[in-house]
C-alpha cells in the first residue's frame, strides 16, 4: 500500500516586515554611498524608497548594485528578495565600505516579478522617485568573485544579500 504525504506552508509577513528588512538594504546602500562618493545619502535614500514601493507591491524581485570604474566592475551585491525567509537568521546591515576610485559609477538594476504588469507599472509610476528604464546590461558578475554575503530578514519576509569583489 502506498501513502502520498502532502506538506502545507504559509509565509506570513507584513507591510512592517517588509520596512525593516528595506531599512537594512537602505543602510548598505547609503554606507556605499558614503564609502565611495559616487552618491549622496539623499540618492541612496531615493533608490531606497523604490525598492520599499516596489517590494509592498509584490513586484520586486531582485536589487543588484555594482561599483564601476572606467566601465570596469569593482564590487557588487545582489539582494533577492525571499517571501518564505523564515528559515534564516537576519545580519546586521555592513560590510559594503567599497573604494573610492577614480571615474566611480554605481549602476542599479532592479529585476521584477511576473505580477509587475504595464497596468502594475502604471499604478506605481507615480509613487517612484527614480525614473527607472529598460536595462540589458549583464549581471553576472562573471569578472568578479562571490564573496559571501547577508540575510536581512522580518518574520518570513526576507532579502539574500549576495557580494562580489574584484
Amino acid at each position: 500500500m502506498s501513502q502520498t504525504r502532502t506538506a502545507t506552508a504559509t509565509a506570513t509577513y507584513t507591510v512592517v516586515d517588509i520596512e525593516n528588512v528595506v531599512r537594512r538594504v537602505k543602510a548598505d546602500l547609503i554606507m556605499i554611498a558614503d564609502s565611495t562618493g559616487a552618491w549622496t545619502a539623499a540618492e541612496a535614500a531615493l533608490y531606497a524608497h523604490d525598492i520599499e514601493v516596489l517590494a509592498k507591491a509584490g513586484y520586486l524581485s531582485w536589487v543588484d548594485v555594482t561599483l564601476l570604474s572606467n566601465g570596469l566592475e569593482l564590487k557588487a551585491v545582489r539582494f533577492e528578495v525571499d517571501t518564505e525567509a523564515g528559515s534564516l537568521t537576519t545580519s546586521r546591515p555592513g560590510g559594503v565600505r567599497w573604494p573610492k576610485v577614480a571615474g566611480a559609477y554605481l549602476r542599479v538594476i532592479l529585476s521584477y516579478t511576473e505580477a509587475y504588469t504595464s497596468a502594475a507599472r502604471e499604478a506605481v509610476k507615480g509613487k517612484l522617485k527614480i525614473g527607472w528604464v529598460t536595462s540589458y546590461e549583464d549581471t553576472s558578475h562573471a569578472n568578479l568573485t562571490s564573496s559571501g554575503g547577508r540575510n536581512y530578514v522580518s518574520n518570513a519576509y526576507g532579502m539574500q544579500r549576495k557580494d562580489w569583489v574584484k
